[in-house]
């Protein structure tokens, strides 16, 4: 799982590897009088190849047609399912998650997905983090516990509880004690993923069922045993154990890997698209098939199933420009005071949530 490639610089690269290089965010450096990023021009890409399921439905809709080797499921969902002829097991769902539930799942994501006993990957240097995404927001940094008070004041956000190693205060306390800090607007930007249910360890690549963890949310629960009908036999229903949910800023990217850590590969992994759009690719069982990339966008869903998990998949690329990000009606939904700093952050950031049956 997330297992990226292998860059030996004596060795070629592979085609999986030839179209993630195609489609990866470059800046061109010879038109920028500054070296900063916020500067630059992105070199534009030829994105002719990629495949458009938006485009796919409204067409489908208009005359029924559909393009060589593109084919609709309509008998299983509420919506159309589109499959690939030639990769098994792989469904593409556009636009199956309404505007609310996008932009529920979007703050769910950022407030209690991260929540501990959930682990994410700032777990290994600070422990476990409460309420970063609040944290951050109101301009709070993480300190040192042994720069704290611990006796004096256990109802300050300085007090020690829990036995965690680090605490948030305020910018002007942590200015006044020596110590190793970092703000919480860093820690968020730097989010990079959270566990729900089960809990993944990436050190060895295996579900480790003795750590602490909270089931999946009832309701994200009953959503993704919907969504995952299309890829069910009939009769057999989806059981959600595990998910992984990947945050992604201008830039990042994920390379390409297989999930290979659950017990029953016949059952799919369900995926979440939600903020910025993303260019996906979808390979073979090998990483020198030349894989397929389409479009993901705010609200589509994916499911991997049978041969498809057996297929190499990454993410090259997110559109966080207001031009491509195509998250207007994300804008247009977030528009309570309470939700700016929810829209602040989606505007140039991508969430994928995946949720797995692990054994």
């Amino acid at each position: 799982m997330y297992g990226s490639e292998n860059n030996r610089e004596d060795s070629e690269p592979t085609a999986f590897r030839r179209a993630e290089k195609n489609y990866k965010l470059y800046y061109d450096n010879n038109n920028a009088p500054s070296k900063k990023k916020k500067n630059k021009q992105p070199i534009p890409v030829d994105l002719t190849e990629v495949l458009d399921f938006r485009s796919i439905l409204e067409c489908h809709h208009r005359n029924s047609e559909l393009p060589n080797g593109v084919i609709v499921l309509q008998d299983k969902f509420s919506s159309p399912v589109f499959n690939l002829q030639n990769r098994p097991g792989f469904y593409f769902i556009p636009g199956a998650l309404s505007i609310e539930k996008q932009c529920d799942l979007i703050k769910e994501s950022l407030t209690d997905f991260p929540q501990p006993p959930n682990r994410t990957n700032h777990n290994a240097i600070y422990g476990p983090i409460q309420d970063l995404f609040v944290a951050a927001n109101e301009g709070k940094v993480l300190v040192e516990e042994k720069s704290l008070v611990t006796s004096n004041e256990p109802n300050t956000d300085l007090s020690c509880r829990d036995g965690e190693k680090w605490k948030f205060t305020t910018e002007k306390e942590a200015s006044l004690r020596k110590c190793r800090s970092v703000s919480g607007s860093s820690l968020l930007r730097k989010l990079r993923w959270s566990t729900l249910g089960l809990q993944f360890d990436w050190s060895n690549r295996n579900y480790n069922v003795s750590l602490q963890h909270n089931k999946i949310p009832e309701a994200l629960c009953e959503l993704a045993k919907q969504l995952a009908k299309p890829a069910m036999p009939a009769g057999v229903e989806f059981h959600p154990e595990a998910a992984i949910v990947n945050y992604f800023a201008s830039g990042d990217t994920l390379g390409g890997h297989l999930d290979d850590m659950e017990a029953d590969w016949s059952k799919p992994i369900v995926s979440l698209s939600l903020g910025c759009k993303a260019i996906f690719l979808l390979g073979g069982k090998s990483r020198e098939d030349a894989p397929l990339a389409m479009f993901l966008r705010s609200g589509d869903v994916v499911l991997m199933a049978g041969e498809a998990r057996e297929c190499f998949h990454g993410v090259p690329r997110i559109f966080a420009d207001k031009e491509n990000a195509e998250i207007d009606h994300l804008e247009t939904q977030l528009t309570h005071e309470d939700d700016i700093c929810f829209l602040k952050y989606i505007q140039t950031s991508r969430i994928n949530i995946n949720i797995r049956q692990v054994f």
